[in-house]
């Protein structure tokens, strides 16, 4: 009959890895009466510990200055699969300690497990979450942590996403951070939320979607892969599978046609798979991977199986150089994305004004705000220079402004006043039947011309004021956009500087619309002007009077192109005399050559109040409104309130100051680490 034998090390203490002797060689089952000798084989812990502890530990201080908050990723290795694929298992197996079993999802926080190999064979095990640091012991590991969970996650069988980290400190085992996920279920049981698939899915996506995340799938031997929940997700995340590792648990239970499955790959796992065998029941760590190794010897479907794919000891070698290589590819970007997020908070909070802590700080706060202000505003609305807003066209605002009169001159001149061919000389003729008196009959008379002048200008009256409505509507949102920039810091001065560009623009359009309704009255009442083109241009358009005047009343033509106005229809003209239809011609051409000169004059006079208008806005009036409702009766002690920030502008501070101090640890984490000159390429896979 065989025997139970164990062996020291070396060094005298016990290993956790065992080789089996058997009397019987023929066949083997891990529940037959053959006696086993169990012989003590090298720890778990890989070669590779020494090398590559400094950059996992640097990865770990940086997990836990909770650098990934910052929207740095760190290369992670996340332990994903269904409901009982056997992932705690494996984690058992890896860690030698036992983790929490059960009915239903035994893992519902992120689980990150920390484990480090040393020479102690005393282990150290701790839990930390919620800023607390629990030591705990193999033998009450596992209670630890469901009492840890339930502290995270409550009491029921709900789940969180906040992470519960685990470190074990143990002779033997190989140096790893993993981070163990809630199992994949679809059916919730009583006490879980209806959409625990979800909350599980969103919680796995959020760990692997990174592309620094390594993928740890847990898949049962029994299961088929390409239905399995775990690799769909998997998959949507990493279509090639170059950042997927698969695990194949519970071999003893299905092992015939397992190495077709792993050999085919049909699911695309680019890193590769290794078959274990679970520990069940009471077997010791040792027990049950020295039963593996004897089950990977001789059952006669494992057997087959090449040796690099098979045991715990492989899958450590895997995960550990996985690891190494990721790490060493992606910590020259980590370290380039530290800095890059350092140097843009510290930009940041440079920007933000400093706490002001005094009336006088104050006064120079709003001193620079009015002066920035006014210069961004002389530059934009005087001088015509965009600099401060280059790709904001709406900001261009001396070429927005000219558009707009052009617009208007456009519009006085389109429109059917200033239409000189309908109609032609039919309204002339009609005043002046109704302006004749008892006086010689070859004089137009002025009260004739002023009847067409006063109906002409009442009918454009309302071009200029709305060009006048327009431009201050545009001037007041480029006046308010200014200076909400400036005071964007200063919620006071804000709420004052916006009251005071309202109320200022308010004021200045209507003094603007009264001394438009003032110009467009004074066109009303009289003609005058000593414009010289008006005389040439009279002229000018006299010389075909007789011409016309003849074609009238003895041609059949019914269109007639006269100079200066073009095609008119003539057809209703001949009944009228000779002498009415010579003073009707007069009358237009006057009305024609004095109307181009009030157009004129309309444009300019409203160019240059609008340019007036402007220059005092920007050098006088804007600063004093300012101040007036800083200081004044209705709105004062703005600049008192000044010295009280804003609970937003605070937390904003707060915030910045703490990632900045994040941010600089982390900085000389992996400064120091980048100091060593590992050389990173041993550890590429």
């Amino acid at each position: 009959m065989g025997e139970i034998r164990r062996t020291e090390t070396d060094s005298g203490s016990r290993s956790s890895s065992f080789s089996i002797l058997q009397d019987d060689q023929e066949g083997f089952s891990p529940t037959s009466s053959n006696a086993l000798v169990l012989v003590q084989n090298a720890p778990i812990v890989s070669s590779y510990n020494e090398r590559i502890r400094p950059m996992l530990d640097a990865i770990d201080k940086l997990r836990n200055l909770m650098v990934m908050d910052e929207g740095i990723q760190l290369p992670t290795i996340v332990v994903v699969g269904d409901q009982s694929s056997g992932k705690s298992s494996v984690l058992e197996s890896l860690a030698g300690i036992s983790l929490p079993r059960g009915q239903g999802i035994c893992t519902r926080v992120p689980l990150v497990m920390r484990l480090q190999h040393h020479s102690d064979p005393e282990p150290e095990l701790s839990l930390e979450y919620n800023g607390r640091v629990e030591h705990t012991d193999e033998d009450n590991i596992s209670e630890d942590i469901v009492n840890a969970t339930n502290l995270i996650a409550g009491d029921s069988k709900g789940i969180s996403d906040t992470p519960l980290t685990l470190l074990v400190k143990k002779n033997g085992v190989p140096d790893l951070t993993m981070v163990d996920l809630p199992g994949i279920t679809r059916v919730p049981v009583r006490g879980q939320p209806e959409n625990i698939y979800d909350q599980i899915k969103d919680i796995i996506m959020k760990y692997i979607k990174p592309e620094e995340s390594i993928i740890l799938n847990v898949l049962s031997a029994s299961a088929d892969f390409s239905t399995c929940e775990s690799i769909s997700m998997s998959r949507s995340v990493d279509k090639t599978g170059e950042r997927t590792l698969a695990v194949v648990t519970k071999v003893d239970m299905a092992p015939e046609g397992l190495l077709e499955k792993v050999t085919a790959d049909d699911v695309h796992i680019g890193l590769g798979y290794v078959c274990v065998r679970n520990r069940i029941r009471d077997e010791t760590y040792q027990e049950a991977r020295a039963i593996a190794d004897r089950l990977f010897e001789t059952d006669p479907f494992l057997s087959k199986i090449d040796k690099s794919m098979v045991g715990i000891q492989v899958l450590a070698d895997k995960l550990v150089q996985i690891q190494a290589a990721s790490i060493a590819r992606n910590l020259p970007d980590i370290v380039k994305k530290i800095n890059d997020k350092l140097n843009s908070y510290l930009s940041e909070l440079n920007k933000m004004p400093k706490k002001l802590s005094s009336v006088a700080e104050a006064m120079t706060a709003v001193t620079q705000i009015i002066g920035t202000s006014k210069e961004s505003l002389k530059k934009i609305l005087v001088r015509g220079e965009f600099d401060e807003f280059p790709d904001d066209k709406h900001m261009h605002c001396t070429a927005r402004l000219v558009q707009m009169l052009n617009k208007c001159s456009d519009q006085l001149h389109e429109c059917n006043e200033s239409d000189n061919k309908s109609n032609f000389l039919l309204e002339e003729i009609a005043i002046l039947e109704e302006a004749k008196g008892i006086n010689l009959p070859n004089f137009v008379p002025r009260n004739a011309f002023l009847i067409v002048l006063q109906g002409k200008v009442k009918g454009i009256s309302s071009i200029p004021i709305g060009f006048v409505e327009q431009v201050w509507s545009y001037i007041e949102d480029v006046v308010l956009s200014v200076l909400m920039r400036n005071t964007e810091n200063y919620y006071h001065v804000q709420l004052s500087a916006r009251r005071a560009g309202h109320n200022l623009i308010k004021k200045k359009k209507e003094r603007s619309i009264n001394w438009m309704t003032e110009i467009v009255e004074m066109e009303k009442i009289t003609d005058y002007t000593c414009n010289p083109e008006y005389l040439s241009e009279w002229h000018r358009l006299m010389t075909e009077q007789e011409t016309f005047i003849q074609k009238v009343l003895r041609d059949a033509e019914i269109n007639i192109n006269v100079k200066g106005i073009g095609m008119v229809e003539v057809g209703g003209l001949r009944k009228y005399t000779h002498v009415l239809l010579s003073q009707a011609f007069d009358l237009k051409m006057r009305m024609t050559a004095y109307w181009n000169i009030v157009l004129r004059r309309l444009i300019d006079i409203m160019g240059l109040h609008l340019q007036l208008s402007v220059s005092n806005l920007v050098n006088k009036d804007l600063e004093m409104e300012i101040m007036n409702e800083l200081l004044g009766p209705n709105h004062g002690g703005g600049i008192e309130r000044m010295l009280e920030e804003p609970s937003s502008m605070a937390v904003k501070r707060q915030k910045l100051i703490k990632s900045i101090k994040k941010l600089k640890e982390s900085k000389e984490v992996v400064c120091k680490i980048m100091d060593d000159r590992f050389s990173y390429a041993d550890y590429l896979v």
